[in-house]
């Protein structure tokens, strides 16, 4: 399973381009978007997602394309996305919200109905599926995403800042719950911290200013550590600073 980028541009309005003839393989079911605030991720993230639509070039997952709308069903049921902020659903239960999601892929009301209590059991919210969605916490609010990603059966979950704002507590259930979904589902984090890279992930795309300046292995990313040896964090931090030397 691969998903493509194939000379890819994008930018907002009249601005300067994001994403400028980006060229990019990710086949790896546990791989990690890493860069500085302002490098593109969200941006390469919504594209892969296809909630935006790239100005030039062309993006599949498995051959599927989102390029017209009779494709575009097809991709979005196979390619899910969880942005940072999941919104709870007003007056729905976590069950509900999380069958809704299902219902809009294309299941049945029925079906989606029957996939959503295993979909929570794989996430370990079972034991919420009757309270309001808005009474979760931040962490719960996001395993619910992948919930309902779960739900229609994804092939492949993008994920943008899961962690960002969670404890350490939430930050280790969120960790292990994606070393579980690796299994059978492709997952593609993006994030700017580099903590937990190892126990969490197999291959790293490191993109800055809209390019890639990094794409390889676990072990690969961090041989060019230098000589950190200050433990797993420090190293990833020194890896990191190598590619990207020009934030603040």
């Amino acid at each position: 399973m691969t998903l493509h980028f194939n000379g890819v541009s994008f930018q907002y309005n009249r601005k300067a381009p994001v994403l400028n003839g980006l060229d990019l393989v990710v086949d790896d079911p546990a791989t990690v978007l890493l860069g500085p605030n302002g490098a593109g991720k969200s941006t390469l993230m919504a594209l892969a997602a296809s909630h935006l639509s790239p100005a030039s070039g062309r993006i599949s997952w498995r051959r599927k394309t989102a390029t017209t709308r009779r494709t575009r069903a097809a991709y979005r049921r196979a390619v899910a996305w969880l942005p940072q902020e999941i919104v709870a659903m007003p007056r729905l239960t976590v069950r509900e919200q999380v069958a809704y999601c299902g219902w809009l892929k294309g299941m049945s009301r029925a079906d989606a109905w029957d996939a959503s209590a295993d979909a929570l059991a794989r996430v370990d919210l079972t034991g919420l599926a009757d309270r309001r969605s808005h009474q979760l916490s931040g962490g719960q609010k996001r395993r619910m995403g992948l919930a309902g990603a779960l739900t229609h059966s994804s092939e492949l979950i993008l994920m943008d800042e899961p962690t960002a704002g969670l404890d350490p507590t939430q930050r280790l259930v969120f960790r292990n719950l994606l070393e579980t979904l690796t299994n059978d589902v492709y997952v593609i984090v993006s994030t700017h911290q580099t903590e937990d890279l190892a126990d969490s992930y197999r291959h790293v795309v490191v993109l800055d200013r809209g390019a890639v300046c990094f794409q390889g292995s676990i072990a690969d990313f961090y041989s060019h550590a230098g000589t950190e040896n200050g433990g797993r964090r420090k190293q990833a931090e020194a890896a990191y600073a190598h590619f990207v030397r020009g934030e603040v």
